[in-house]
């Protein structure tokens, strides 16, 4: 009798722990819960569909012994520089300098072996490309099977946080079968290296921590106002004059090359923005009689406004520009910009009063502006290249191609949600920036804002839906620099990149904090100065602690 109530009030004493440690987590704020454990296996992004089977173990991964090799019948293999370049990148990532402990006891996963259905390893990613692919972890088994190269890089950056480490210091993975695929097409990160100069190993490193993130296209905003650091072969004296230093402040021919290149292992896209017909401050000093002389009264005012879009030399240095761009860049796509002229100084040119007469524009410099954008337009088409401009020139009327993509940046009072609904309901592709600029901060969790945005939220039919093909990020460069530029981005970034790869479902903000507290930790161990989310710690801070 007596052991048997022993038994029951130990019974009642667990049943009465587990109460009490529901009741704390329940009390918990709902983002300190990132501070237990996070459950392992957690992957950022999320994938579309990941779970384990009944009864599921995990694998001991030696790291002495593991690698990663072609399947058999993989038509990609050995050679294969995108897949070469990713083996060797990720063993580091996963173990740095292994010293871990191997059990005897237990069948080891030695080897992932990556299946690619599709040939193809010289070519650079696009709008088009597939990025699917299938995860299976099995004790003892490990497969990697993508449709293409492209996919494979997204399996490996899963598979890279799938590995943890227990408190003996032994490497394993959790059993577990995935299956993943981007929900847009489009996923972007936007850097300014106009207004600060950003060296060449702050965006190659902002590439490597995209890639972690499975962004897959890298929005150069590459010259503005501020200053012209694109060193082009067609008319040196654009950067030589409209650098900030054209000695040190400048991306060569060889940079260009190294980014475009090192984005491409990465499964990433290069689309580079020469905005016109404003923002070409920086152009002027080095290409006389390009920009808009300012008038005040009759008498010139010394100062420049916009591109002068009513003589012909503006459109012979503009095709011979981009004729450079063009061959330079591979992307299909260029981005033209087309936002925010300041009309100011073509109303004050009585040259420019004069032909908006002629030409019967009456005041309306809107149309002025459409008839340089139009002639810009075509010049880019006539060089094979499609292209992205700003909701300006769609709002502004300007005849457009089918396959124009639109980019929506303006945030007046969630006023994109009605030009997502007005861009798609015309027919054209369009991206989201505009609840996505990240150089703004402010004090607290300012992430939670970005990864509640729905890109769909728009009123709208199914086929208008389709029309978007996704958004970027945005880090404008006013107030960042080398110094402040990757903890503002990351993990902040991490939040669009969520929302842009997976399913439409995944938006609960208390797990999604868990996993990407986690990943931050993930970004540390890997060299990365990601910023803290909120209070807590990771087992390795940065620096090696």
């Amino acid at each position: 009798m007596a052991a048997a109530r022993a038994q029951q009030l130990s019974v009642l004493r667990v049943l009465l722990l587990r109460l009490l440690l529901l009741l704390r987590l329940l009390l918990l704020p709902p983002l300190l819960l990132a501070l237990l454990p996070s459950p392992a296996g957690a992957v950022w992004p999320q994938p579309q569909v990941q779970s384990s089977p009944p009864g599921a173990g995990r694998c001991p991964v030696p790291a002495r012994r593991f690698r990663f090799a072609a399947a058999d019948g993989s038509a990609v293999g050995p050679g294969c520089a995108v897949l070469d370049a990713a083996f060797q990148r990720y063993w580091p990532l996963l173990f740095g300098r292994p010293t871990e402990n191997e059990p005897s006891w237990e069948t080891p996963c030695t080897e992932l072996l990556v299946y690619v259905s599709t040939p193809g390893c010289d070519g650079f990613p696009s709008l088009d490309s597939k990025e699917n692919y299938k995860l299976s972890v099995s004790k003892g088994s490990m497969l990697l099977s993508a449709e293409t190269i492209w996919g494979a890089l997204r399996g490996l950056e899963t598979f890279s946080q799938l590995v943890g480490r227990d408190e003996n210091g032994t490497y394993y993975i959790n059993e577990t079968e995935i299956v993943d695929f981007p929900r847009f097409p489009h996923r972007g990160l936007l850097l300014d290296t106009s207004r600060h100069y950003l060296p060449l190993r702050a965006i190659l490193e902002t590439l490597d921590v995209m890639a972690y993130n499975k962004f897959n296209v890298f929005h150069w905003h590459i010259v503005d106002d501020p200053s012209f650091p694109y060193e082009s072969s067609t008319f040196p004296e654009l950067s030589r004059k409209g650098a900030f230093n054209a000695m040190t402040h400048v991306y060569t021919a060889s940079d260009v090359r190294t980014v475009i290149e090192y984005a491409r292992l990465r499964g990433i896209r290069v689309i580079a923005e020469f905005d016109t017909p404003g923002h070409t401050l920086s152009w002027g000093p080095g290409a006389p009689g390009l920009l808009t002389p300012c008038y005040l009264g009759k008498t010139p005012s010394g100062a420049y406004g916009p591109i002068n879009p009513i003589v012909n030399s503006t459109y012979k240095f503009v095709t011979s520009l981009f004729q450079e761009v063009s061959t330079v860049f591979p992307d299909f796509f260029l981005h033209l910009g087309g936002d925010e002229v300041d009309f100011t100084c073509w109303k004050s040119n009585p040259e420019i009063r004069a032909f908006m007469v002629e030409m019967g524009f009456g005041e309306d410099y809107k149309k002025l502006e459409s008839f340089y954008v139009q002639r810009v337009l075509d010049i880019v088409s006539s060089l094979g290249k499609g292209y992205i401009v700003w909701q300006e020139v769609f709002d502004n009327d300007v005849k457009l191609r089918p396959d124009t993509i639109i980019h929506v940046w303006k945030d007046n009072n969630m006023q994109y949600v009605k030009e997502m609904a007005n861009v798609t309901r015309a027919g054209y592709h369009a991206l989201l920036s505009a609840p996505w600029y990240l150089n703004r901060i402010s004090y607290g969790q300012d992430w939670i804002e970005a990864y509640k945005v729905e890109p769909l939220s728009f009123e709208g039919s199914p086929e208008q839906k389709a029309l978007v093909m996704g958004g970027e990020a945005c880090m404008w460069g006013e107030y960042v620099d080398v110094t402040n530029l990757t903890p503002r981005l990351w993990p902040r970034g991490g939040a669009v990149a969520e929302r842009l790869w997976s399913n439409q479902t995944v938006r609960n903000v208390e797990d999604a904090y868990t996993r990407l507290a986690e990943f931050r930790c993930t970004l540390l161990g890997r060299g990365i100065r990601a910023q803290p989310l909120y209070v807590g710690y990771c087992d390795h801070e940065f620096g090696g602690v």
